[in-house]
């Protein structure tokens, strides 16, 4: 025997019926169905009730649609004959005994719970009769004679023994089909009618299940069965194949709205599986929930919220050693009908918070300081405290108790994503870790768990890419080539959730298109500015965000502080902030350290070489850094390896213009202005304190020349030229060549033109490529040497790329 139950969604329109009929007929065994109300009929009832109740002549209108809906549905999925006539009139008549309830409750303007509670089975009477007609050689059975409930702390409990007896015997010579509405029940004592609450059909189909020793329990729902999380709000989520009972009843008491977490006890004390299946989608396999499930190698099977939570938090030294104070605590609120879903309390015991719904906070606080009134106004306990706005969160899975470190990981990475956790409760069988949360935080939340336990398909890191000139557009053209050999290969998506240039802005968490970003930028984009960009980015709170600045921009600099403190890691191409003053520095690297993430930019010095990083590890090693050599200008490298005696000094400058290796003033270049900054970018990070305006600085174009507009420059600059040829035959005949050479020794930092020989490393550095020599105290006979192009938009945007990807490392 299997015992099927149809939610409302199942039999809520003329195609779910008639796939409900499909579904029953092809059952080669006999069933038990139990049906529930036509979709929203419920919830139809209760609000009409409300409206008569207060007076409200609107409710005919109410009635009216109740009445159409089920008209409408007979006429559609019975055939016309006489068995349609038959079913026209019951249902009529159940509509006319309905109206005239509501009519009574209208003029009296009162409506009991017990005039509630038969309203609302009138929903489950029609759609079980019209179901019954539907399918070939069905019969029906009226639930109120065999579901007995007993009141029990202002509440209608299940009488389980009399019950199951009952169900036996009504099912005794049950035929091959039949049909049974859920949700409704009688009192055993007086015969009123009760239910067993929303979500009360799949009780009464676990609970004839059991009663029946059946083969299996199917529930049909909406859904393709339990999922990893909840699909509206993690797209990646998928359907979990199978649970144990324990896992089930987890992510149905917090929020997994796919089964009445009642239902599952019966059958797992029976141990009868329970099949969650699609009725839109019958061939999708659903979940089946067993007594021992296959765990696979996921640590966690799924992740369930309830977006509804206040928790109460009683403190006071009163408690401590107390005994009772627990007991009173949970009696007080089971005696006014208040459930609790979680509970968390220091081992100190001068402190107990427990999670409720919204709904029953003020009553939960009101009775609690009741109770403990004496305690209060002796000062030996605080009132109740209540913080709503909250949500509470589960990860479930039995797998958890097989591996180490679950709850480290946990609360490792949502700190990473900026994520409080306000309170937490982990059971002794390891199959459950709540914590609640802030409200606003619970989007978040949940794609971080998914995303970082494996849950999704692919991790996820949400990229906001500022500047899409020449390192920008290549570094998302890098982007774009690489995504899906990323996903194939690495697991890891790389989302560009924003785009931003000095004039427009686009920001989307679906993903930007980087087939047609610039166009999506222009059409979709809103003005762009430092400000919008804090409020935007911040704003999303977004998981695993990445802010990645490809600008020159000392307002975007300034937005870095921010970002991290929000837990949003800074990718720089932008030299600006590692290189202002130290205590800015310092403080970023101090906040992405604290708030568990990265601030890098390696591509500060080197374009792509991987200079920082080899620093870095040095120092992590117990290296210590103790001078730095470097040419690391590739504009001044290729104006002094162009020079020549038929390429004066002026010409090399305005080729490195017109080649794109300057910038457009190349004075800022000729300054030293940018190896400066590069220098105290390696200083810092070689573990010394040095500020720009500490560094030494020879230069080899006169001060005048930086003086007056460019054009003037362009001008004057030749007057160089023939001083410049005369050195610089000077040294081809003495076998040396110029490098504009940063250096650090000693904690002291100098650049300048320096005059290198043949034997030199420096001496055969071709192009535009850099150079860095590092001697320490391991390397201090023969220093390190890392070498390669330091300029260039391509190697540039590949620096920032492997920045971005070490991110994706943690």
């Amino acid at each position: 025997m299997k015992v099927l139950k149809f939610g409302g969604t199942s039999v809520g329109s003329v195609n779910s019926m008639l796939s409900v009929k499909k579904i029953v007929e092809a059952v080669d065994d006999q069933v038990i169905v139990v049906v529930s109300a036509l979709g929203g009929i419920t919830d139809k009832l209760i609000a009409t009730s409300r409206l008569a109740a207060a007076g409200d002549s609107s409710y005919e209108k109410g009635m009216k649609e109740i009445v159409n809906r089920h008209i409408e549905m007979v006429y559609t999925v019975i055939p016309a004959g006489k068995e349609r006539e038959v079913l026209l009139d019951q249902v009529n008549g159940l509509l006319s005994e309905l109206k005239d309830i509501f009519q009574g409750i209208y003029l009296i303007h009162d409506l009991s719970p017990k005039t509630s509670a038969t309203i609302v089975s009138y929903g489950e009477r029609l759609s079980s009769s019209i179901v019954t007609v539907l399918i070939k050689d069905a019969v029906w059975f009226d639930s109120r004679t065999f579901i007995k409930t007993e009141k029990k702390h202002n509440r209608h409990i299940l009488d389980s023994e009399l019950t199951s007896h009952l169900v036996r015997e009504a099912f005794k010579d049950a035929p091959s089909i039949s049909i049974v509405p859920g949700f409704i029940s009688t009192d055993k004592q007086t015969g009123e009618v009760t239910n067993l609450g929303r979500g009360g059909s799949d009780y009464t189909a676990s609970i004839i299940a059991a009663s029946l020793d059946a083969d299996r329990l199917e529930i049909w729902t909406d859904v393709d069965g339990f999922m990893t999380a909840d699909p509206k709000v993690i797209s990646t989520a998928y359907p979990i194949t199978e649970l144990s009972y324990v896992e089930a009843m987890e992510l149905c008491n917090f929020g997994a709205k796919v089964v009445y977490p009642p239902t599952i006890y019966p059958v797992c004390h029976k141990n009868i599986p329970i099949l969650v299946k699609n009725t839109f989608n019958p061939d999708a396999p659903g979940t089946i929930i067993k007594q021992e499930a296959n765990h696979f190698s996921k640590p966690i099977k799924g992740i369930s919220s309830i977006n509804d939570t206040c928790l109460i938090t009683m403190t006071g030294l009163g408690m401590v050693g107390v005994i009772g104070v627990n007991h009173r605590i949970f009696k007080t609120l089971a005696e006014n009908g208040i459930s609790v879903f979680l509970v968390s309390q220091a081992s100190s015991e001068n402190s107990t918070s427990i999670g409720v719904r919204n709904e029953d906070a003020v009553l939960a606080c009101n009775v609690l300081n009741e109770e403990f009134a004496k305690e209060i106004e002796m000062g030996e306990i605080c009132p109740m405290m209540a913080e709503g706005g909250l949500a509470t969160v589960a990860i479930v899975g039995e797998n958890m108790k097989h591996t180490p470190g679950i709850a480290g990981k946990l609360f490792g990475t949502l700190g990473r994503n900026g994520i409080n956790v306000i309170a937490c409760a982990q059971g002794a069988s390891e199959t459950n870790i709540s914590f609640v949360v802030a409200g606003d935080s619970l989007r978040k939340t949940l794609n971080v768990i998914h995303d970082s336990f494996f849950l999704s398909e692919y991790q996820v890191l949400n990229l906001f890419i500022c500047g899409i000139g020449t390192v920008g557009g290549s570094l998302i053209e890098q982007i774009h080539s690489q995504q899906e050999k990323l996903k194939r290969e690495r697991g890891l998506k790389l989302h560009v959730v924003g785009i931003a240039n000095g004039h427009r802005a686009y920001f989307t968490r679906d993903g930007i298109d980087l087939c047609n970003y610039r166009q999506e930028l222009e059409e979709k984009g809103i003005p762009s500015s430092p400000q919008v960009l804090h409020d935007e980015i911040i704003g999303m709170n977004i998981f695993n965000s990445v802010f990645v600045d490809c600008t020159a921009s000392a307002d975007i600099a300034g937005l870095y502080k921010d970002f991290l403190k929000h837990n949003i890691s800074v990718v720089a191409a932008n030299k600006i902030a590692a290189s202002s003053e130290y205590d800015i520095y310092a403080e970023l690297k101090h906040i992405a350290r604290q708030r568990g993430v990265k601030f890098l930019f390696e591509t500060n010095v080197g374009a792509g070489l991987p200079i920082i990083n080899t620093i870095n590890d040095l120092i992590n090693s117990g290296d210590k850094i103790l001078k730095i050599e470097a040419v690391v200008s590739g504009t001044l490298n290729y104006i002094f390896n162009t020079i020549s005696e038929k390429v004066p000094l002026s010409e090399t400058i305005r080729r490195a213009k017109e080649e794109g290796y300057s910038e457009p003033d190349p004075r800022i270049d000729l300054s030293g202005k940018d190896v400066i900054r590069k220098l105290v970018i390696l200083a810092r990070e070689a573990g010394y304190r040095l500020e720009q305006e500490d560094v030494e600085k020879h230069l080899f174009i006169p001060d005048d020349l930086f003086n007056g507009s460019l054009d003037d420059f362009w001008k004057n600059v030749s007057s160089l030229d023939a001083d410049f040829e005369a050195q610089r035959k000077r040294l081809d005949a003495e076998g040396k060549r110029w490098r504009f050479v940063a250096r650090l020794e000693n904690g002291k930092g100098v650049v300048a033109l320096e005059e290198v020989d043949r034997h030199h490393p420096f001496y055969n550095l071709e192009g535009s490529n850099n150079i860095i020599l590092l001697t320490t105290e391991r390397y201090k006979e023969y220093p390190m040497l890392i070498q390669g192009y330091g300029a260039g938009a391509g190697v540039t945007a590949a620096g920032v790329f492997a920045d971005i990807m070490s991110i994706a490392n943690i």
